[in-house]
């Protein structure tokens, strides 16, 4: 079956938000995993549902695993037109029409169906929460703004994520909302169902396709999809705090109560799950990967080039605190901590966090490390300072004023912090430092090569950190494409 679809997909899957390998040429495919959820009967109105789990392989040495839902029609609806990957032109699905399942409100409503009943299908195992009821006939929604993941709202009752790129283990995702709900901490929405691939089991007669071993030898389950109660009427941290820097609004109250939400999350996360010490070696490990990040990226961004040895002191005061017998507490954190990952009630001003996934490019099993929770503080700090640089003041409007509106934001927020936690993430300036330069190295190489124009945001961070003003010009030696361009339009922050 793969080999009829390898032609479509080899064209379809690069254009996807979510593939990770753009620029790069597929030159190959190897099949994980296939379970036939629906089956299409020859000649019938009714769709097919078929479950993919496919490794794609690039360059040399580089493949990744992706989850495909495939619907299979024998003629695609006006409704579904934009859905389309193809039409196989031999193998058991010639003749039909192959499309991206979750835009058919008929199939992911099938999904949430088999969320609602546990149990196992091929490779396949759907599991529900104890002492949970999913309502069923829910309106499903293909949310189409995500870049990473895919997601279907059903209802106002649900939220479905569905991974796409598909690393070993259990996504920290599952994971931790799991151990939150567990310790009873109400800042998550807590998992109702979820659903994983055991890809060396073989299917059950008459269950689905055949199932093939994992190239992975690692071997273990894979997270697939997670089914969350939806939070309507929320409103996402960066909005509100582009809205309250439009009309030049005070912020900080919203500020302090995340920093309390934070610092909640991380308390219960430290009670329910394992925690460690960092001594020298460690703190010599976390110092000498930022430099090696720091390196990667100013060879890549001749702009960075001119601060890298002000940059590098951050990380060598780190490790120089670790070999006089400096100690620092680890856990498990959040991992990709900033403004959009938090949801604010409009109900009672309440914040939630979510998507405890971590930086979806690194392996699951680094995302899953114990980590200083300084690094997700200061990734919320970054996040304040991207929204103040984004920010287009309105006409008349005070050009220092965002700046100010930052400064005050991220006080509040560590101040919030303070107040839950017991610890002020301020009273240890140097991990709190070496975070943030390390998170705004990577805005800088992620903004060169994504979004140019945007580069100038995490550059302004990046002179304050080396010690020169926020708005201090670039080098003179730098070509003029590598100089500020003018404040860029509003956008998510990476």
């Amino acid at each position: 079956m793969l080999p009829s679809l390898v032609p479509l997909l080899r064209s379809w899957l690069p254009r996807q938000r979510w593939f990770a390998g753009k620029g790069n040429p597929i030159t190959g495919f190897s099949l994980v995993s296939a379970t036939e959820i629906l089956p299409c009967t020859a000649g019938g109105a009714a769709p097919g549902l078929l479950h993919l789990l496919v490794r794609a392989q690039q360059q040399p040495g580089t493949a990744d695993c992706y989850q495909l839902l495939i619907g299979i029609r024998s003629t695609l609806p006006p409704h579904l037109a934009h859905t389309l990957i193809g039409r196989p032109a031999e193998g058991p699905l010639h003749g039909h029409t192959v499309y991206e399942a979750l835009a058919d409100p008929r199939l992911a409503g099938l999904l949430l169906e088999r969320l609602r009943v546990p149990g196992r299908l091929g490779a396949l195992r759907f599991t529900r929460a104890p002492g949970t009821a999913i309502a069923s006939g829910l309106t499903p929604r293909l949310i189409t703004a995500e870049q990473s993941n895919s997601s279907v709202v059903y209802g106002d009752a649900y939220i479905l994520k569905v991974f796409r790129r598909i690393g070993t283990g259990v996504n920290p995702d599952l994971e931790l909302p799991l151990a939150l709900a567990r310790a009873g901490c109400a800042r998550v929405p807590h998992p109702t169902a979820w659903f994983e691939a055991d890809p060396g089991v073989e299917a059950a007669a008459g269950a689905g396709l055949a199932s093939v071993p994992a190239d992975d030898p690692a071997g273990g389950p894979l997270t697939l999809g997670i089914l969350q109660p939806f939070l309507p009427g929320s409103a996402d941290g960066w909005q509100l705090a582009l809205n309250s820097l439009s009309v030049q609004a005070d912020f900080t109250g919203a500020a302090h109560a995340l920093g309390r939400a934070t610092a909640e999350v991380h308390t219960a996360l430290a009670e329910a799950l394992p925690t460690a010490v960092l001594r020298r070696p460690q703190i010599e490990h976390i110092a000498g990967g930022m430099t090696e990040r720091l390196e990667a990226a100013a060879s890549a961004v001749p702009a960075l080039r001119p601060y890298r040895e002000p940059l590098r002191a951050a990380y060598d005061e780190l490790a120089a605190l670790g070999d006089r017998g400096r100690t620092w507490h680890a856990q498990r954190i959040h991992g990709d901590l900033h403004l959009g990952q938090a949801l604010r009630s409009a109900h009672d001003g309440r914040w939630s966090l979510i998507d405890f996934e971590g930086e979806p490019a690194r392996p699951i099993s680094e995302r899953r490390r114990l980590q200083p929770v300084a690094r997700d503080i200061a990734g919320m700090l970054r996040s304040f300072d991207y929204a103040a640089r984004t920010h287009q003041p309105a006409s008349g409007g005070a050009p220092g004023w965002s700046r100010q509106w930052s400064r005050q934001n991220r006080a509040a927020y560590c101040g919030g912090y303070a107040e839950a936690a017991g610890t002020d993430p301020r009273d240890e300036p140097e991990l709190l430092r070496a975070y943030e330069t390390d998170k705004a190295v990577y805005e800088v190489l992620y903004e060169a090569r994504h979004r140019p124009d945007w580069l100038p945001v995490p550059m302004a961070a990046i002179r304050r950190l080396a010690g020169q003003r926020e708005d201090a010009p670039p080098p003179a030696r730098l070509p003029a494409y590598e100089r500020p361009f003018p404040t860029p339009p509003r956008r998510t922050q990476p």
